[in-house]
């Protein structure tokens, strides 16, 4: 039998990460709900959506719904990750999972070993991390000094939540949970210093450029992420005896697409390690279709991320 889907949200995103990908990973989108019920039918009408719910709880008591998708501005996320966990549903969050060590602290008591929850960080698991981690592993090229993060997204939609503080708007919101997660999965988060900078002078007192620095005893990883024309996403790593850049590993597009990793030796030849195309939310709806939960990895990553998020908002008072 499919895995059944309850939409908490009638997103553009959920219609991306969820109605196409359904089909090829054994799922089924039976439900959505919407702050607005008329948007909810009208929403289910379009994406041949065949149960609509009047408001999030009544969907969470659906008792023919496997899981649920959360896909509301950022401030929501924990709240309604938390009533999914309780209500015996697993559940898949946009990222960030949640905002504060608090919120995630509290969502990991309620899913309490037996719902499998899942933050939405669609470019996690690729292959290309598991080939870098073994570089830093066994030492070809000497030790790992530094990894620079670059992210750039476009302008975002005038009056959203991106640009509510209260809601959890801000740049480094949207960035920080992919970057963390290419951290844990080659060098690791056991950080000695951390630190977030930002003028916070975005519309309402959000960030729009961010500068997020860690530090291990031999490495240090920058994530400088911003509002701009043209989409960037690349990583740097620096080591001792060669320099590895992948680019484009985040596009703003459905398609599956293939990523390169290239390697450049100090004084040898360019190598260009090539990765089959993959479907970023094929890949991450299998693995709650296959019950594999993330929230182990995510907790510490959240824990972080308000770490340097509120070093910044100290910095800038």
């Amino acid at each position: 039998m499919p895995l059944e889907i309850g939409l908490i949200g009638a997103t553009g995103i959920a219609a991306r990460t969820m109605l196409g990908p359904a089909d090829a990973v054994n799922a089924h989108v039976r439900a959505v709900a919407a702050s607005d019920p008329v948007r909810a039918k009208e929403y289910a009408n379009q994406h041949r959506i065949e149960v609509v719910h009047d408001n999030y709880a009544a969907l969470l008591a659906d008792p023919q719904i496997d899981a649920v998708y959360v896909s509301l501005h950022n401030s929501a996320h924990h709240r309604w990750a938390v009533r999914a966990a309780v209500a015996g549903k697993h559940v898949i969050v946009e990222k960030p999972l949640c905002l504060t060590a608090d919120e995630v602290a509290e969502l990991e008591f309620a899913a309490d070993g037996a719902v499998h929850v899942t933050e939405a960080v669609a470019t996690a698991h690729h292959e290309w991390q598991q080939v870098v981690r073994s570089f830093i592993v066994d030492g070809r090229y000497g030790v790992l000094r530094s990894v620079h993060t670059r992210m750039t997204f476009a302008e975002p939609e005038p009056g959203g939540y991106r640009d509510r503080p209260e809601l959890g708007g801000g740049i480094f919101f949207d960035c920080a949970s992919y970057w963390l997660q290419a951290l844990q999965a080659t060098v690791g988060l056991e950080v000695t210093e951390y630190a977030g900078e930002s003028t916070f002078d975005g519309p309402n007192g959000v960030d729009r450029e961010f500068l997020a620095t860690l530090r291990w005893p031999e490495t240090t990883a920058t994530l400088e992420c911003g509002v701009g024309p043209n989409h960037v996403s690349e990583h740097v790593f620096e080591f001792e005896g060669a320099t590895v850049k992948l680019r484009n590993f985040l596009r703003p597009v459905i398609a599956a697409l293939p990523l390169n990793l290239v390697v450049t030796p100090a004084g040898g030849d360019r190598e260009v390690i090539g990765f089959a195309p993959v479907s970023y939310y094929e890949s991450q709806l299998a693995r709650l279709v296959d019950g594999r939960s993330d929230l182990a990895d995510a907790v510490p990553r959240i824990e972080l991320m308000d770490a340097i998020y509120q070093s910044a908002r100290k910095a800038a008072e």
